[in-house]
């Protein structure tokens, strides 16, 4: 599931997924639709910086052929409801997200959809909206984005671009909007469904945390550092919220995001989930700084997978 930048208000950052980072796509979007971006040339939870931030430059995670772990194509619901409020001057609030990916043969298509409405302590309420696409491939190593922030009817940042990656995890990101420009990534960088998919293979292997720069192209400024803690690998206690996520393992994991600068000791954004092994996650809980939402999974199916298969992302 992918994460957002805040457009105002400091740590106040939309969520993942991604989640993947964090969670991963859905329709209608102002965003470059996943055809419209298939068509763009390509060029080519703590409170202190977790040590050893840059780990050893590998795109494929241990375990990467292991059946038990995949990436299910999928579109899912999620209801957001205010969990907890700081010292900020936000008194209410809730949203929703909806989230989709697709199996577009060599690659993957991701939209996300965020919209928060909030209350301030003088009574005035506002609407903020995130919507993201991407398309990446399979290998790790080619990207393309689009994000796309509002608030209200006001479209306050528009970012898009590609992103190529070579075998240690380094590479470039050409941006195109909001302005022209290239910035390097370093060497380790994960893409979004590489880095879930790193996350599971780390939570089944009895790691307890991972710690990958990534990048998804939310921000502009290249790639965070993106510190996971992970709590377990256990079956799914028999609350699954459908059918489809019964019976798989399950793992609850706290992610963490923060500039890739050594100065950095505060996390721009936190958000926890339950990941199934199939790559869908639920439970949310997403901590904008000031205040904190939970997401309940209200509505989720799976996707076909493609009958048949082209050149992929070109």
């Amino acid at each position: 599931m992918e994460r957002f930048r805040p457009t105002s208000g400091g740590r106040r950052v939309a969520a993942v997924a991604a989640l993947a980072i964090m969670c991963g796509p859905a329709s209608a979007f102002a965003a470059s639709s996943s055809s419209e971006l298939a068509q763009a040339p390509t060029t080519g939870g703590g409170n202190a910086t977790p040590a050893g931030a840059i780990a050893a430059p590998t795109l494929t995670p241990p375990g990467a052929n292991d059946a038990e772990i995949s990436a299910a194509p999928h579109r899912a619901v999620y209801d957001l409801t205010l969990s907890a409020v700081g010292g900020g001057d936000v008194v209410a609030a809730n949203g929703s997200m909806t989230y989709a990916v697709s199996d577009s043969c060599g690659f993957w298509s991701t939209e996300q959809m965020l919209k928060v409405q909030t209350v301030s302590r003088s009574g005035a309420a506002s609407e903020q909206t995130s919507e993201y696409s991407a398309l990446e491939s399979k290998d790790g190593r080619q990207f393309q984005f689009a994000t796309t922030q509002k608030s209200g009817d006001q479209t306050v940042m528009v970012i898009r671009g590609d992103a190529t990656l070579d075998a240690d995890g380094s590479g470039v990101v050409h941006y195109s909007a909001p302005k022209k420009k290239t910035v390097t990534l370093p060497k380790g960088t994960l893409l979004p469904m590489a880095h879930t998919l790193a996350i599971l293979h780390a939570a089944k292997d009895g790691a307890h945390d991972l710690a990958r720069p990534l990048f998804d192209g939310t921000g502009a400024d290249g790639a965070q550092l993106s510190y996971v803690s992970i709590l377990g690998w256990t079956p799914s206690d028999g609350q699954a919220p459908f059918p489809a996520l019964s019976g798989l393992m399950t793992a609850r994991v706290r992610v963490a995001f923060y500039a890739v600068d050594p100065g950095a000791m505060l996390p721009d954004f936190e958000m926890g989930m339950r990941y199934y092994a199939n790559g869908v996650s639920d439970r949310l809980d997403m901590d904008f700084g000031d205040f904190r939402m939970k997401g309940a999974l209200r509505s989720f199916q799976l996707k076909p997978k493609p009958k048949r298969c082209g050149a992929g992302l070109r």
